[in-house]
């Protein structure tokens, strides 16, 4: 019984858990429907490129993977959420396929200007959202579901004056056969036969998981996060690292919403990055991070991401339509943030001690 307790008790139990149970639901989903008991881990090559429903996963949660290793410093540093992440995937690649296509126009053929200028200036505006969320959290004092929530309504409509209400297509694809030739497609596509979102999300762990072990920044941010006060009062400038925070959260934004719109070519205000705030949230408290603020894990968030999209993939597979999926996710950011509410811990302390008492009762009475 020890052992199982500190397996339970490990910091990545329940992501993990989440994740084989959604893996264990698969499988029997499949075997009730006549398919092989391993369907679900097949993994084969098509054309040349992978196919099959764990690189589905893999590649289709990529946008909520980059998404929460941003929303996972900001709920460490600030004991709140940036709800304004879709949006400013959203206004991202506005603006970024405005400078690729130049501004009026809504579809084109080439490049306005060079494909680098457009990456740059998606990054720097995603840059800048965060910057102005940080600024709000960090030296206004505003609560940091009120100050996103500004970015939350404004950033799409923003998004459609960059693209003059139209949604503007960048028909530009990679040719590797002619001169290797890169086109806006490149960042949505494929790399060889490994999805492009999948390496740019692997790169984006892999750089910001060397950052928090090379550096004190994930010290710093749990310090922050667990007494803001008494950081300061420490030598630590707090103001700083949450502006820091919300930047590399803004950040990662623009990378997903640079991915997002590089799958269908084209920047769509009103449908890029929609409702996936929810799932990066989700993500982080899947992981199990506290929302209250304080220490994190970021390879639990990030689990916890990919175990989000298993459920879609899954809820897809069982037919359950696209407008009911929010109704399930809801009810499990409910279960999640109720077994981590102090009230419900204190519960299951006391039980836990009087089980303990009535064991002690009995040997003392043998």
């Amino acid at each position: 019984m020890s052992k199982v307790r500190k397996i339970t008790q490990m910091k990545l139990f329940l992501p993990v858990f989440c994740m084989i149970l959604v893996m264990l639901i698969n499988v029997i989903s499949d075997v009730a429907q006549g398919k092989v008991a391993w369907s679900f881990f097949t993994i084969s090559i098509r054309n040349g490129l992978l196919y099959g429903r764990i690189i589905d996963v893999l590649n289709r949660g990529s946008e909520v993977a980059i998404l929460a290793i941003g929303m996972t410093l900001v709920v460490s540093c600030s004991a709140g959420t940036d709800i304004s992440v879709g949006s400013v995937m959203s206004l991202s690649a506005c603006f970024c396929c405005m400078l690729l296509a130049g501004y009026g126009v809504s579809s084109t053929n080439e490049f306005a200007m060079p494909l680098i200028v457009g990456v740059i200036g998606c990054l720097v505006m995603g840059a800048l959202c965060g910057a102005f969320n940080g600024t709000l959290v960090a030296y206004l004092n505003v609560q940091p579901m009120v100050a996103t929530l500004i970015l939350y309504s404004a950033a799409r409509a923003i998004g459609l004056l960059l693209c003059n209400n139209l949604i503007v297509y960048v028909r530009v694809s990679s040719d590797f056969t002619n001169g290797f030739f890169v086109g806006y497609d490149i960042f949505g596509s494929y790399i060889g036969p490994v999805p492009t979102p999948i390496i740019i999300a692997a790169v984006c762990v892999a750089i910001m998981a060397l950052v928090l072990k090379k550096t004190a920044l994930g010290l710093y941010v749990q310090s922050v996060g667990i007494n803001r006060k008494a950081s300061r009062i420490a030598g630590l400038n707090s103001q700083r690292i949450i502006l820091l925070c919300y930047i590399i959260c803004g950040l990662c934004a623009g990378i997903a919403g640079l991915v997002a719109s590089s799958r269908i070519t084209s920047a769509d205000s009103n449908n890029i990055g929609l409702n996936y705030e929810m799932d990066a949230i989700l993500a982080v408290a899947l992981g199990g991070n506290s929302l209250g603020g304080g220490k994190f894990s970021l390879a639990g968030s990030i689990i916890g991401a990919y175990t989000i999209q298993a459920i879609t993939t899954t809820m897809y597979n069982m037919g359950i339509s696209s407008a009911q999926a929010p109704v399930f996710k809801g009810i499990i950011v409910i279960l999640i943030v109720v077994i981590q509410a102090p009230p419900f811990k204190a519960f299951m302390a006391n039980r836990k001690a009087k089980r303990l008492q009535a064991r002690g009762k009995e040997a003392a009475s043998v």
